[in-house]
């Protein structure tokens, strides 16, 4: 049996789905270009088509709110409320020491994407790295491919099945530690396919079988980014284990108190 405070209080509408789909198109494509070009072009690193990509995902992130504006999935009150959970989660972001997988805004993306939405989870993702980028000081090629990775989180979070109850926290517990490792070894592609400093049996091989390289994967992957990706995987399941409770309940309240999921309507005026 499930409740009211199992949907999600912004549901998509058919132009913020078109948009989504189009922004998740584009970060794919900027993570997969390498594995398709011929084995004799000259790959280069993603500092070049990073730019492009950063600015694609912003309008991009303009569009999705822009439809849900239009379409009166949100307003003003839900943009607000996106400004504000933006700015906790890089504040959150900004404790992460740089090492051992630490990246607690995981676990306020995900109650966020979870209670609001997937139009709302994605563009909080890229607003949260974006701030967290520009505090830190954390600019490089690699922001607009951490941005994607963090959107599809809180995109994922909003499209998670309805439960309730413990059911819901134990299906967040186990998003939280699949996205842990999930991240990671997402973002590892940015760079993977185009490192030269690796040895040969954990380097991209261009025009290479499909099975080689993700064999060469496997043992990059385990070899560099398993232990980080494990310990972001546990802390995550952790603070939803013993916070996602209050935070939900705090989450759903304040927006019922601002009637972010009540109809925009509009009348004409009685003179």
């Amino acid at each position: 049996m499930t409740t009211r405070n199992s949907t999600a209080v912004i549901t998509l509408r058919p132009r913020s789905v078109l948009a989504l789909a189009l922004a998740s198109v584009v970060g794919l494509i900027g993570f997969g270009w390498p594995f398709v070009v011929d084995a004799s072009s000259a790959m280069g690193e993603h500092s070049d088509d990073a730019p492009y990509l950063f600015i694609g995902v912003l309008l991009l992130v303009v569009a999705i709110v822009y439809a849900e504006l239009a379409d009166g999935g949100m307003d003003v009150k839900a943009v607000a409320m996106l400004g504000v959970l933006a700015a906790v989660g890089a504040a959150l972001q900004t404790l992460n020491p740089g090492a051992g997988g630490f990246d607690p805004a995981f676990f306020l993306l995900i109650l966020a994407g979870r209670v609001f939405g997937p139009g709302f989870g994605f563009a909080l993702g890229v607003v949260v790295m974006l701030a967290t980028a520009l505090i830190t000081g954390g600019v490089g090629p690699w922001m607009p491919f951490q941005m994607f990775g963090l959107a599809w989180v809180g995109l994922g979070a909003g499209c998670l099945p309805r439960a309730s109850g413990w059911a819901e926290r134990w299906l967040l517990m186990v998003y939280a530690g699949v996205c842990g490792f999930g991240y990671g070894a997402l973002l590892n592609l940015w760079f993977w396919p185009v490192a030269s400093f690796l040895p040969a049996g954990a380097s991209f091989v261009p025009g290479g079988a499909i099975l080689t390289n993700l064999s060469h994967y496997a043992v990059f992957y385990a070899t560099t980014s398993l232990g980080w990706d494990a310990a972001r995987a546990v802390l995550n399941v952790l603070l939803v284990l013993v916070a996602a409770r209050p935070l939900l309940v705090s989450l759903r309240r304040a927006a019922r108190r601002a009637a972010l999921d009540a109809p925009v309507t509009l009348e004409a005026e009685v003179r």
